[in-house]
């Protein structure tokens, strides 16, 4: 299992350099301009890294080669989802602190309302990767990519849904919190679920 991560370690490092690049521009970008498209497309693009690697596994016949291993099914998916967490944790951390220094830099800092921006930012990760991965282990990456589409409809009407927010234009702050932690609890049990579904569908289509 440690191998099967370093090894997309190595893989992310070599081949998801412009999707690095990417996550580091629009996370610079965003300390400047005031739109949520920079904020939440660097959650996207990090979902995108599991499903990159999950491409170039498929046509380097990753796949049929693991078949000789004694490697699982749950391993071979759930290393994909580490992946997918790893990416999303960095992502947070650095989309939090770039958020922070501007809204300390602009004089709106408030604890309650960047938290509530965490919170975005986790559901947005959880989504994007949640909603692809299924897709892709039960019917390959070619026909799976329909999820990526599916996932950038569902990011835009999020970033729609959460522009108010974004510029603090609430007077339920409290009630706010507690939807946020409502909706964090929802995005990690959909990202259990979707990592649970990869397992039964890969399963499948291996026996196929």
């Amino acid at each position: 299992m440690k191998g099967l991560i370093l090894k997309d370690l190595y893989m992310t490092a070599k081949y998801c350099k412009a999707h690095l690049l990417i996550i580091a521009a629009s996370i610079g970008i965003s300390l400047f301009v005031s739109n949520v498209i920079f904020i939440f497309y660097p959650c996207l693009m990090s979902g995108i890294v599991p499903m990159t690697l999950l491409s170039y596994d498929e046509r380097s016949k990753w796949s049929e080669y693991c078949g000789t291993m004694p490697i699982s099914a749950a391993q071979i998916v759930s290393t994909k989802y580490i992946i997918g967490l790893i990416c999303s944790f960095c992502v947070l951390i650095l989309s939090g602190t770039a958020q922070e220094v501007k809204m300390n830099h602009d004089g709106v800092f408030q604890l309650g309302d960047w938290l509530n921006l965490l919170a975005m930012l986790l559901i947005m990760s959880c989504v994007a990767v949640a909603v692809t991965l299924p897709f892709i282990f039960r019917f390959g990456v070619e026909k799976g990519r329909i999820a990526y589409y599916l996932t950038i409809a569902i990011a835009c009407g999020v970033n729609f849904a959460a522009s108010d927010v974004i510029n603090f234009n609430t007077d339920a702050p409290v009630l706010l919190n507690v939807v946020y932690l409502i909706l964090c609890i929802i995005a990690v049990a959909i990202y259990a679920l979707s990592w649970y579904l990869s397992i039964v569908f890969y399963k499948k289509r291996l026996i196929k």
